[in-house]
């Protein structure tokens, strides 16, 4: 079997997201987040040992994770990238920082599956393995839907 050559035309080119970007993203996040930094903007040189990527793949990772919004960047006269000053919600969120509605809902499943287990009597046990059907039945989609709503502090009213 042979690999397709990235540079025919119209063949897709390399997935780099979960290869260069998104651990370069998660360098950054990680010292975004830790407190001895204090949200001092961090050299891009900080984020290659954190990425463990060479420094070509930290400094074209960081400059598609800039025009995708992900992050933001300082830059020199040249328009390098020097620093980085913060990230943006999203990037935290994939990151790992902060909850997604499906990460939420999977966490809501597990920890039903674990009180069911977990119960002192078979009538607790029966009631929070209901719920744990329950929440299944839902399916993932719309428990995401509903995850989404309640991360967002919105739970549509009564009518």
């Amino acid at each position: 079997m042979t690999t397709p050559d990235p540079t025919a035309p119209g063949d897709l080119l390399p997935d780099v997201w979960f290869t260069r970007d998104l651990p370069v993203l998660r360098a950054v996040a990680r010292l975004v987040d830790e407190p001895k930094h204090g949200g001092a903007p961090y050299l891009l040189g900080s984020v290659v040992p954190a990425s463990g990527l060479p420094k070509a793949e930290v400094v074209a990772a960081a400059k598609a994770l800039a025009s995708a919004g992900y992050i933001e960047p300082l830059t020199n006269h040249a328009g390098d990238i020097v620093r980085i000053t913060g990230i943006s919600a999203e990037a935290r969120r994939l990151a790992g920082l902060w909850p997604t509605p499906q990460s939420e809902w999977e966490r809501l499943g597990q920890q039903l599956a674990t009180r069911a287990a977990n119960a002192p009597t078979d009538v607790e046990r029966a009631r929070w393995q209901a719920f744990a059907d329950a929440a299944a039945a839902v399916g993932e989609h719309d428990g995401a839907l509903l995850m989404s709503a309640l991360i967002g502090g919105y739970v549509p009213r009564n009518r």
